[in-house]
């Protein structure tokens, strides 16, 4: 994702050019450039640096924390890994043209031509750096951070696309980051600080007047979240840690920064909190004692709950319920599937409604939803029976995912699932399990096996068939889902797992295009489409 950011290109070009290369124009333009470069004392505060050995009044051309993406005149943050301490990559930096090293130690002999500063907590210093070298992005836009336990993904696209309208709305998410003016990959779960602060940046370049980032880290005090100024927050729910113990401080999810303190960033101006679990009911009550700090917004079905859902009718292809909210109620369609998404919309509306938006005119962007990719998606592309695709993998999301489907469907469940490669093979069996619990009928196919041998997979996972006489073992993905849907009747269901917004494969060392979604809607096209005489 680093690779998205946007670069200084001129200057980079001219830290590039060996001196003794340039000509005297070249030499003239250089040193223009150099005197407006931003300098590296810019971007260190007092207290923050804990010696250094070089120049700190030198010009710097951007930040970087991956060594091979090292441009000339960069300040390269020696981060410590899981398996490394990050300054092993330090002489690959410096190699590439790196200006600066800011790591937790010094070397006994440093490299000469380079500055090297050492900092308590090199995350840490990247976190105020970047925000910094960025020009504090998130002062310009209105931030809206989205964590928790579950429901993270689908609560961030339902709030981008609800604020969203006559004003530009980024998202920074587990499934792709719109920029405003374009829309990338995602890197994956745990940007680091840089990428942040970078996007942001390019949000707030675009003209997108919000911002909308899933958090997978609850601790709004870790460094890649650090001093970011949020305008809410939104817990999707909270559930107890059982290690730790019910009571404040003892919730997976919770914050360990709490949103209330003001550490050790900015205080969010409204902190959003589902009352259907008992450690969000603590949370609420908590920040809501204390004085000056949020203001606290709470939603669900409890009948203490600001926006909440009330008579809540569940089908097969939408969800209906009265929204209620201080001053107002509502009838609602939803075309999102399950109680559980119903509590998700709950928390984007009460997000919404908490920052000023008008829940009657929410109700107009709900009718255009377009829905979450690859999380519980339905397709529709004229057959009779439902097709889902979703991106359940693990045995405990398709056991949730499964048991939803299975309440709503009144036919049979069909399921084409499988096991990723190189991953625990421990796992495989209990998956297979679940399946077989909740489907009537299930098609076992390839994931993604990556360097792993499709029979070993197919092995491992049929130590959890309960009945074999109801799942089939097909190792193209396409034919396997060809047969669930022959299999289906109008009343039956089709869940594809694993996947979800997915657009590839991975055979081998070979990553091929397969879109799950896109696989469904040209059989059932090829199945529906008449033969011609």
């Amino acid at each position: 994702m680093i690779g998205y950011l946007t670069q200084n290109h001129p200057l980079i070009s001219a830290f590039a050019r060996a001196p003794v290369r340039r000509t005297p124009r070249e030499a003239v333009a250089a040193r223009r450039i150099f005197k407006t470069a931003p300098k590296l004392s810019d971007y260190f505060f007092a207290g923050e640096i804990i010696a250094a050995k070089g120049p700190l009044d030198r010009p710097i051309s951007g930040l970087a924390l991956d060594s091979r993406r090292v441009a000339p005149g960069a300040v390269f943050f020696a981060l410590p890994g899981r398996r490394t301490t990050g300054g092993g990559f330090i002489d690959e930096a410096i190699s590439r043209g790196a200006v600066a090293i800011v790591a937790s130690g010094l070397p006994a002999v440093p490299a000469g031509g380079v500055t090297f500063i050492q900092v308590a907590d090199a995350r840490v210093a990247l976190a105020a750096v970047a925000q910094r070298f960025y020009k504090f992005p998130d002062r310009d836009l209105n931030v809206v951070g989205v964590t928790g336990t579950r429901g993270k993904t689908t609560v961030a696209h339902l709030l981008q696309h609800l604020l969203q309208g006559d004003q530009r709305v980024g998202l920074m998410g587990s499934i792709h980051c719109d920029l405003g003016a374009r829309t990338v990959p995602s890197s994956g779960p745990a940007p680091e600080a840089l990428e942040v602060f970078g996007l942001l940046g390019q949000m707030r370049d675009a003209g997108c007047r919000h911002a909308v980032l899933e958090l997978n880290t609850p601790d709004l005090a870790s460094p890649p979240a650090r001093g970011v100024r949020y305008g809410a927050v939104v817990f999707t729910n909270l559930t107890h840690d059982a290690s730790a113990g019910p009571g404040p401080g003892g919730a997976e999810g919770e914050p360990r920064s709490r949103p209330g303190s003001g550490e050790p960033g900015p205080v969010p101006r409204v902190t959003v909190v589902n009352l259907d679990d008992a450690p969000g009911g603590e949370l609420a009550a908590r920040l809501a004692a204390e004085a000056g700090a949020t203001r606290v917004v709470t939603f669900g079905e409890h009948a203490a709950a600001q926006v909440r859902a009330e008579n809540i009718v569940l089908g097969r292809r939408q969800s209906r319920f009265r929204l209620v909210w201080p001053g107002g109620a509502l009838e609602i369609d939803s075309p999102l599937l399950g109680r559980h998404n119903v509590s998700n919309l709950l928390a984007a509306i009460a997000t919404a409604w908490g920052l000023g938006r008008d829940p009657l005119v929410l109700l107009a962007r709900l009718r255009s939803l377009p829905g979450v990719p690859g999380c519980l998606e339905r397709i529709e592309a004229g057959q009779a029976c439902q097709v889902i695709v979703d991106c359940a993998h693990t045995a405990e999301t398709l056991r949730h995912t499964l048991g939803l489907l299975r309440a709503l469907t009144p036919g049979r469940l069909c399921v084409v699932f499988g096991c990723g490669g190189r991953r625990d093979r421990a796992l495989r069996p209990g998956i297979t399990r679940v399946v077989q619990e909740f489907a009537d009928f299930a098609v076992a196919t390839a994931d993604n096996p990556r360097t792993e041998a499709l029979a070993q997979i197919f092995d491992d996972m049929r130590g959890g068939a309960v009945a074999p006489e109801k799942l089939a073992w097909i190792d193209d993905r396409r034919r396997a889902i060809g047969l669930a849907l022959d299999l289906a009747g109008s009343d039956d269901c089709v869940l594809i797992a694993g996947q979800g917004h997915e657009t590839r494969q991975e055979f081998a060392d070979t990553v091929f295009p397969f879109d799950d979604r896109q696989v469904a809607r040209e059989l059932i096209a090829d199945r529906t489409t008449a033969p011609e005489n």
